[in-house]
């Protein structure tokens, strides 16, 4: 069955958007110039940032990788228009548990997107496990948990009110429906993936292959350069 693409109006029709992503550069390579086209055009968007990425290096004697790794998200964020909310989980040892789902209900509920994206936790043989279970805890935490005023009361209390988001978008999807036009900002995803020094110890040849990644997502648009996710209407 054919998938019915999205029109490139689907882009802009929301104002807030939160990306919740599991390391300091997943935001960057999934989505960097969707968010760039974002904030360009004047929307809010937050980088909810689950863990900090401290065991993001094969240096068993570097103790600093948090701290530099929080470093270079803000300086990428900065080139991207973006904030970010560091959750501080652990790096590595994520898994879909109540407490999790309870810190992405906390974010949604603190930044109050219209639309979530994150990973797709659906997608077969995604190999990191931190990816799958932060989109997992997201996708379950857009529905029911943050809109469900008896779920964690606890931050009801603390004034955090329910939200309902619009729309889920899924990077790395299997069947994405909605390919993101990201043609004239791809010096900015290539700059805001430049600030992730400790990760990209070649970084040009990091761009290329990211430019013919988006090259190949495009293949049947109308444009040369796409991001691309599966959209999830959240109607009920």
């Amino acid at each position: 069955m054919k998938t019915r693409v999205r029109p490139q109006s689907t882009l802009l029709q929301y104002d807030r958007f939160l990306v919740a992503v599991a390391h300091p550069d997943d935001a960057e390579f999934s989505s960097a110039g969707t968010i760039a086209r974002l904030t360009d055009a004047g929307k809010h968007v937050v980088i909810a940032q689950v863990t900090s990425g401290a065991k993001g290096t094969s240096d068993p004697a570097q103790m600093q990788m948090f701290a530099i790794r929080e470093a270079e998200e803000i300086e990428s964020a900065r080139r991207l228009g973006a904030e970010v909310d560091f959750l501080r989980q652990t790096d590595g040892e994520l898994l879909p548990t109540l407490e999790l789902r309870g810190v992405m209900v906390r974010a949604i509920r603190t930044h109050r997107p219209d639309v979530v994206i994150t990973h797709d936790p659906f997608r077969p043989y995604a190999f990191h496990p931190d990816h799958r279970n932060v989109g997992l805890s997201t996708f379950d935490a857009c529905y029911p948990s943050a809109r469900d005023a008896h779920a964690f009361p606890e931050q009801l209390a603390e004034g955090l009110e329910p939200h309902k988001t619009a729309e889920i978008w899924l990077f790395n999807a299997e069947f994405p429906d909605l390919y993101v036009d990201i043609t004239n900002v791809i010096e900015r995803k290539f700059d805001s993936l430049r600030a992730h020094e400790s990760q990209l110890p070649d970084p040009e040849s990091t761009c290329a292959r990211v430019r013919d990644r988006a090259a190949e997502l495009a293949e049947e648009q109308p444009f040369d350069l796409a991001e691309a996710f599966k959209v999830v209407e959240m109607r009920r």
